[in-house]
């Protein structure tokens, strides 16, 4: 399917507005996303029906051009299936025509993007890890949401209320003037709307081609590091020398003692139970419903302080230098994870991505194996070690003595001048791809011989002039200046 692309000027937003539903909307929004649903399901059966036919003809000795034919999953193929079996399908017959059709279309098309993103995977067009082929949503477990393309899809004039196919108008909790001037003013134009349910409220997800123009930065000729951390969210140093700290509001520490009193009252509630067919309690219910409250809280208070730093950040400098950190990496570390995870690293680095570009700035993304921490600032040198507990740089070559995560940030903005444009680290699309002027090793631990047998000697071992050594401290040649 062709992607759309915006108008010379445009760029395609989301505006989303919380809604206020009646007990019947309400009832309206669920049933249009388990219409949803359930044609996802119907899609995957369909598909796959074709898949294990062929498979036990295969075993029958059958050839392949008497065998059953693959079933298409592309979209239009899906919807003109759909639209013959719903008819007399006992599972949609009786009930199909209450919804909306784009909320089988959601389904459908989900379905379709589903089996795209598994056939690219087998054949290795697909990054990340392999994917497996599509499976079936639980009604307790899938995420409960529906889009709209086509129909009335609108911002009243009041601005307090949205208009969406078969929903109606429905009331939104907070104004929705930012969007309805920008339609009437004729630099908006609406393109489709996401009803989801998400940390227990309904929300409204409008898809907007808008006219935006480059914001201009406060210090376009300025460049910032940001060293990203634990007990410190975010130290940034710029060009001019100036560090400034972002403290941690580790809000889920926060709330840890609220959530283990909440987290009991829950255990001591009777809980759903599938094994035995045991329904969940009233009581269990409104346990649940107040713990979750607890995590909505968190989560809402977690984005609106990453907002606020990446928005200052962007509206500030012309550059930005962050690391490439490896997230997935770290959260294997059992005793950081869920700091880590609480910090919003990845989220951070996304947001940095698309507020560069909407305000005409550039993001750099230093080598993965940048030794950032290790290097000095003032003269280059490099250490061999620096154990994560020791907080506190000090230069053997220079003396210089300066706080470890401010050494780092230093030098990320020392490599704003020495990046070159590229592709992108990590393949992110639009992203100035660092250099590595200091020669950093990716590897600077001993190597230790082998216990098993290999080609070489008996037991693993190596001779003496084949063993490495570890790496020793180093100068640079030409040290980097953040100016």
């Amino acid at each position: 399917m062709k992607r759309f692309q915006p108008q010379p000027g445009f760029v395609v937003q989301a505006y989303r507005f919380a809604l206020y539903p009646t007990a019947a909307q309400e009832a309206a929004l669920r049933s249009h996303c388990g219409a949803a649903r359930a044609a996802y399901n119907w899609a995957v059966a369909w598909v796959t029906a074709s898949w294990w036919q062929r498979r036990a003809e295969e075993s029958y000795g059958i050839l392949e051009d008497a065998r059953t034919q693959w079933r298409p999953w592309s979209l239009p193929s899906l919807r003109k299936a759909f639209n013959e079996a719903k008819k007399t399908d006992p599972r949609f017959s009786g009930w199909w025509e209450e919804n909306s059709k784009e909320a089988y279309s959601t389904g459908l098309a989900n379905a379709s993007a589903a089996f795209d993103n598994y056939t690219k995977s087998k054949n290795g067009k697909r990054k990340g890890r392999r994917m497996g082929t599509p499976r079936f949503k639980p009604k307790r477990k899938a995420r409960l949401a529906c889009r709209f393309t086509t129909g009335t899809i609108r911002v009243n004039a009041d601005g307090r209320h949205v208009t969406l196919p078969r929903l109606g108008t429905l009331r939104t909790q907070e104004p929705t003037g930012s969007l309805l001037t920008r339609v009437q003013a004729g630099t908006a134009r609406i393109l489709s709307a996401t009803v989801r349910h998400e940390r227990g409220r309904w929300l409204a997800s409008f898809q907007v081609e808008v006219k935006r123009d480059l914001v201009k930065v406060t210090r376009p000729d300025s460049a910032v590091g940001i060293d990203l951390g634990v007990k410190t969210l975010a130290v940034m140093a710029d060009s001019a020398g100036e560090i400034r700290e972002f403290p941690n509001p580790s809000h889920l520490d926060a709330a840890l003692k609220q959530l283990r009193r909440a987290s009991r009252t829950v255990s001591r509630r009777q809980g759903p139970d599938r094994r035995r067919g045991q329904k969940a309690s009233k009581r269990w219910e409104k346990a649940n419903a107040a713990r979750n409250r607890v995590y909505h809280r968190v989560a809402n208070l977690r984005e609106d302080a990453l907002h606020k730093l990446t928005t200052a950040v962007t509206a500030e400098y012309g550059t930005v230098v962050v690391e490439d950190l490896n997230v997935a990496g770290m959260l294997r570390n059992r005793r950081l994870a869920r700091r880590i995870a609480d910090a919003g690293f990845g989220e951070i680095r996304r947001q940095l991505t698309y507020k560069t570009q909407r305000n005409g700035c550039r993001i750099v993304a230093a080598n993965r194996w940048y030794p950032s921490s290790k290097t000095c600032s003032g003269c280059g040198a490099v250490k061999a070690k620096l154990p994560l507990h020791v907080r506190t740089f000090e230069c053997d070559a220079c003396g210089l003595v300066i706080d470890r995560d401010a050494n780092a940030a230093l030098n990320l903005a020392a490599l704003a001048a020495a990046a070159v444009t590229g592709t992108g680290v990590a393949g992110d699309p639009d992203v100035v791809k660092a250099s590595k002027p200091r020669g950093a090793d990716q590897k600077t631990r001993t190597t230790r011989p082998r216990r098993k047998t290999g080609t070489g000697r008996a037991g693993g071992a190596t001779v003496p002039h084949q063993r490495q050594t570890e790496t020793r401290d180093r100068t640079q040649a030409e040290a980097l200046t953040p100016w």
